[in-house]
């Protein structure tokens, strides 16, 4: 295999890390930091960010490096075992030590304390990568895709919500203050998972995971049925318009309290009314992700 650097881009990210420790970064070792470091660059907050498979299986935000991994690692500890993880801040020694618990395959993050370094180093098979202070004033804008004999290109989703409470909330209950930091939350994690696209969350930390389903309804069931945490009382985000009533049926069953999605399906007025009928609040983000 071969690593070829893009001229010119400047944007910190995988592609310009340093490899500092571990064995040599495979294929998928670099697919999986990639996608972990691109959504821990989402958050102005200390974030975590553990992925499998090109999928986040546990994402929060802390007080400390610390604190959001172990957040994270709550979301699914059994999928989170032999993932790759990544930080937007430093590691310090405290994250070196919870890390070097369990199994890891690659750490990603903008620099490492000395003696958290030397704590990750006893794992002598773990890639940890150096990205270097997460300035974002220049990002890379196009996205490719190696189809056989092509390439297609499209512009890179940098799409963003400023301000949720901006946004259109067609339902008769209006979410809590509690409830609109959580979709804020839940609507950036969204954005990296696989297509159809389901995420349950509370403030600052994932609860349930659905991902790559074929219909939507079933990945709002498997967020469900991956959940180890409470769902009863937090929001879903979904990554485009729910074609029909059933998954806010399957989302209140489970106990979600507020969803936000894209809207714009022609069955709009069902969703609606199926929310009030549960007692549900929902945002219109007017956008969507559509993750392939």
């Amino acid at each position: 295999g071969a690593f070829y650097r893009e001229l010119g881009s400047r944007e910190p990210s995988v592609s310009h890390a340093k490899v500092l420790h571990g064995k040599a970064m495979s294929y998928n070792n670099y697919l999986d930091a990639n996608s972990a470091l691109e959504l821990a660059k989402e958050f102005s907050e200390t974030a975590a960010v553990i992925v499998k498979h090109n999928n986040p299986c546990g994402v929060a935000l802390g007080a400390s490096p610390v604190e959001a991994y172990v957040k994270a690692r709550e979301t699914d500890p059994v999928s989170a075992f032999g993932g790759v993880i990544a930080f937007n801040r430093p590691v310090d020694l405290a994250a070196a030590k919870e890390i070097t618990s369990t199994f890891v395959e690659v750490v990603v993050a903008p620099g490492y304390r000395d003696d958290a370094l030397a704590e990750l180093k006893r794992k002598k098979d773990l890639r940890l990568l150096d990205v270097g202070p997460l300035t974002l004033e220049t990002r890379d804008g196009l996205d490719l895709k190696k189809l056989v004999g092509g390439l297609i290109v499209q512009d890179r989703d940098l799409g963003a919500l400023a301000d949720l409470r901006t946004l259109a909330v067609p339902t008769k209950r209006k979410p809590t203050d509690e409830e609109y930091a959580a979709c804020a939350f839940a609507w950036k994690v969204c954005k990296h998972v696989k297509s159809n696209a389901i995420v349950y969350a509370r403030a600052g930390q994932t609860v349930g995971i659905g991902a790559g389903q074929m219909s939507r309804v079933d990945s709002v069931k498997l967020a469900g049925m991956k959940a180890v945490l409470p769902v009863k009382g937090c929001v879903m985000a979904s990554d485009a318009f729910f074609p029909f009533r059933d998954g806010l049926d399957a989302a209140a069953q489970a106990g979600i309290t507020t969803v936000i999605q894209p809207g714009g399906s022609i069955r709009d007025q069902e969703i609606v009314v199926a929310a009030d009928e549960h007692r549900m609040a929902m945002i219109l983000a007017g956008m969507r992700h559509f993750r392939h």
